[in-house]
């Protein structure tokens, strides 16, 4: 059976890759998360998929461990301004303001690394939100009920913060939350790995 590692410390991440019922270890990986210059917000969340399942492979590559590793990160865009992790109330508060029924686009990248071979495979998922007309006091309201400062442009969908919003489009439901599950199950029935015969090898034996 290989061994499943999920490079991230998001709860959001780690809860639904537990919908496939695969055994998964956590860690917490090691990555410069700042923009690079002239970066689309897209590209910024691949790249950083990327590099966070990369930060983790030399802890089992030196074994030759049979391993595949999964990384993911979150990029919103508005007005093809990247929108970020707010970390505090008075920048959250911002975010949500200047959001106010505006559409933006959430870039949701995953790449998944077999730390043996070495092959990478990554993808990004889009999700188009509206969000509502939405007042000041309405704004303090869902930040004092909602954890939000960890979310891309304070959105936490999955709770109060579907009431910010009015409609979404995505190829894949759970990509807003994190962590894109059916491009997730894609790549690792490339591996081998399926979720509905979690025990298979590589080899398919």
């Amino acid at each position: 059976m290989r061994t499943i590692v999920l490079a991230s410390t998001s709860r959001y991440r780690a809860e639904i890759l537990q919908r496939l019922q695969i055994p998964f270890q956590v860690l917490k990986p090691n990555a410069d998360e700042t923009p690079l210059a002239n970066e689309t917000p897209a590209k910024t969340a691949l790249r950083l998929a990327i590099l966070k399942a990369e930060s983790v492979v030399p802890q089992f590559r030196a074994a030759a461990a049979d391993t595949l590793i999964i990384g993911s990160d979150q990029v919103a865009e508005l007005n093809g301004k990247p929108v970020g992790k707010p970390g505090t109330i008075e920048r959250a508060f911002a975010q949500l303001k200047t959001m106010s029924g505006k559409q933006l686009v959430f870039h949701t990248a995953l790449a998944l690394i077999d730390a043996k071979s070495g092959r990478i495979q990554s993808a990004c998922v889009a999700t188009t939100v509206q969000f509502r007309d939405y007042a000041d006091d309405e704004i303090l309201h869902y930040l004092a009920h909602e954890n939000a400062l960890d979310c891309a442009g304070s959105a936490k969908s999955e709770g109060l913060g579907a009431a910010l919003m009015v409609r979404m489009s995505s190829d894949d439901p759970t990509a807003l939350v994190g962590l894109p599950l059916l491009a997730l199950i894609g790549m690792l029935s490339n591996e081998g790995v399926s979720a509905l015969r979690p025990r298979h090898a590589a080899n398919g034996s």
